[in-house]
């Protein structure tokens, strides 16, 4: 197990507009904003959504595609800097619901936003640095 103290540096309200990506969003705003680490959580509309499993007998992901109109009952995740440093990284995990009410869900890999609100908390590292 490895802890860290977090200090809040920053909170974001996103407006995700009609045609973003949805994790792209995240991604975009993070970057413009110099965020390497934060939390998110969020909901909203997404049409054709791509999103992954993790099958850990085969260490892959598997993507299932829902080319349909779903709303986002809840969207959360973390975003990190890849490789320690590089790009800003979100991995959005959401459970998406049909007009049936029927539920699916998992690491929403991209979806063409309808509409939708982020919430975004960006943290600091108190202490030692990043090993």
């Amino acid at each position: 197990m490895d802890a860290r103290e977090l200090a809040v540096s920053a909170e974001y309200r996103v407006a995700v507009e009609e045609g973003d990506d949805w994790r792209g969003a995240i991604e975009a705003v993070a970057a413009d904003e110099g965020v390497d680490a934060a939390w998110f959580t969020g909901a909203g509309t997404v049409r054709d959504a791509d999103v992954w499993h993790y099958d850990p007998d085969a260490d892959e992901h598997r993507a299932v595609r829902f080319d349909e109109t779903l709303s986002v009952a809840a969207c959360t995740g973390e975003v990190r800097a890849v490789d320690g440093g590089g790009e800003p990284e979100a991995r959005p995990y959401a459970v998406l619901t049909r007009p049936s009410g029927q539920a699916v869900g998992g690491y929403l890999n991209a979806a063409d936003a309808v509409e939708g609100w982020l919430y975004l908390r960006a943290f600091e590292q108190r202490g030692a640095e990043e090993p």
